[in-house]
């Protein structure tokens, strides 16, 4: 195992698969002579080149499509957003032509494709920057969603993600980059999409978080281990599709569920979760299924309204509480 930063694992697992197959290459705005605007794509201009490290004018709907036509015609492109709020732009491209292209043309034509950047809330940054996409994407068929929590998984799946012969939309957290962790040093080490991660055991109730709320349920984890309760905390790594069966297993054993997503409410992961476990699962609760989620207003831009508008570790305390019927 060797320690890297978020930015460096992602990195790393572009570099070993360019190195890999010379159908991969990366575009995006700033991903060459800059190093990348969150410095992911460091010094990989100097190594493949400006043919297979592109710098991008601003138009995401552009590149989108340019990457889209490449994928069509046997490339690999990895397509960098620099914010999946900046992806809307492009929103045409992803959801009618990458998704459905498959579909639509017979099989004649595949589009693998990975499509990434930081998603979700990244401090101050206003409401147009602040969206959490994944449950947006989700809702398309012919895209897989995947949102990994640390550095091993990200490297991991992304170099799944890369030899996907679908769209994949890799989806990181711009707070994340500087997270370090220790990566498998395995030769082409690798991660199957669709596979949830039980982080936590337990027995008491089951906590299901992904991205950087992973780490703000493992904080309410540990509370509630300290109060004499532990909660089994489950990261699904992969949004669409859903590994729902690790999910339905936990909820058998500890009859209890809080499910974290740092969405808007409606219609979020949260929700769909929930309805997949009452509807698979009803029997082995013991209480209503509860949700953490961002309440449903746009993101403030002030430091006080923003640290009240992400889900906090004391709110997952409380909602493990409530369906614990623990005072």
């Amino acid at each position: 195992m060797a320690e890297m930063q978020l930015r460096e694992a992602i990195r790393a697992a572009m570099t070993e698969e360019m190195h890999r197959d010379e159908d991969v290459f990366l575009l995006g705005e700033e991903v060459a002579e800059y190093d990348g605007a969150y410095k992911v794509s460091k010094g990989m201009l100097d190594e493949f080149g400006d043919e297979r490290v592109v710098d991008t004018p601003i138009s995401e709907e552009g590149f989108a499509g340019m990457g889209i036509g490449a994928a069509m015609n046997g490339l690999r492109p990895i397509v960098e957003f620099m914010t999946f709020n900046f992806s809307f732009v492009a929103f045409d491209q992803v959801v009618n032509n990458a998704a459905n292209m498959r579909y639509m043309s017979g099989g004649q034509y595949g589009v693998p494709i990975v499509f990434r950047g930081p998603n979700g809330s990244a401090g101050q940054l206003g409401a147009t920057h602040s969206n959490s996409t994944e449950s947006l994407y989700a809702n398309f068929p012919g895209l897989n969603v995947v949102a990994p929590s640390n550095p091993d998984d990200a490297k991991g799946l992304l170099k799944t993600a890369i030899r996907d012969p679908d769209p994949v939309l890799f989806m990181e957290s711009e707070l994340m980059y500087g997270l370090k962790g220790e990566v498998s040093e395995e030769e082409d080490y690798t991660i199957p999409i669709g596979e949830a991660r039980v982080a936590r055991k337990g027995g008491d109730v089951t906590l299901v978080a992904h991205s950087k709320m992973y780490h703000v349920a493992t904080d309410a984890a540990e509370q509630l281990s300290e109060e004499g309760y532990e909660a089994e905390l489950i990261d699904p790594r992969t949004i669409k599709p859903l590994d729902i069966e690790t999910i339905i297993e936990s909820v058998q054993k500890t009859n209890r569920l809080v499910v974290v997503d740092e969405s808007n409410p409606f219609t979020s992961f949260a929700g769909e979760v929930a309805w997949q476990i009452q509807d698979r699962a009803f029997d082995w609760l013991d209480a209503p299924i509860a949700r953490v989620n961002a309440p449903d207003v746009p993101a403030p831009y002030a430091p006080n309204l923003m640290d009240a508008y992400v889900p906090g570790a004391d709110q997952i305390v409380d909602a493990a509480k409530r369906v614990m019927y623990v005072e």
